[in-house]
């Protein structure tokens, strides 16, 4: 951790943590899985209420930053649906796309060290009170590692997400 007169940072993940993904998991139970609709269905998620007020309650003392494995296709619908839940704007890490100009692979690591590796370079320069987040491997490593964690455990776990997230690096 750095010294900074910078406010700390909280961290919070997106899909089961501040956005209720359940009307969507239809479009991972499929073989194949359809990415296109799955994301496309985001701006009619429903906020979270504890997750939304978590939120609420860390923005009174920190910055609140969003981590999250949506592609970066995905920024412009995040960011209105955000505004619309009256949340804190605030910077979204993201997941490259598939296909980028320049040659770029998309980033299709497993969400835990995606994530950790975001939440170490954030670390280097600012103080990060919290992260929140609703998948388990992400917040067992996150606390292995020596941040402060909160487990979004305000939904039902999906097992097509979680196989989205630790084995095909989706979300």
């Amino acid at each position: 951790m750095t010294e900074s007169n910078e406010r700390p940072l909280a961290v919070f993940d997106l899909d089961n943590t501040l956005a209720d993904t359940a009307h969507r998991q239809r479009f991972l139970e499929r073989k194949p899985r359809d990415w296109d609709a799955f994301f496309a269905a985001a701006p009619q998620d429903p906020p979270i209420a504890q997750g939304v007020a978590l939120v609420l309650e860390s923005a009174e003392e920190c910055e609140v930053v969003y981590l999250t494995g949506r592609p970066e296709r995905c920024r412009r619908d995040t960011r209105d649906w955000l505004a619309a839940q009256g949340l804190p704007e605030g910077q979204i890490f993201m997941r490259r796309n598939a296909g980028r100009a320049g040659g770029r692979r998309g980033d299709y690591r497993p969400a835990r060290q995606a994530k950790l590796e975001i939440l170490r370079r954030l670390a280097r320069t600012r103080e990060i009170r919290v992260l929140v987040d609703d998948d388990e491997l992400v917040c067992a490593d996150a606390e292995r590692a020596g941040f402060a964690v909160v487990r979004a455990r305000w939904t039902a776990p999906s097992a097509a997400l979680n196989v989205a997230q630790e084995r095909e690096g989706r979300t």
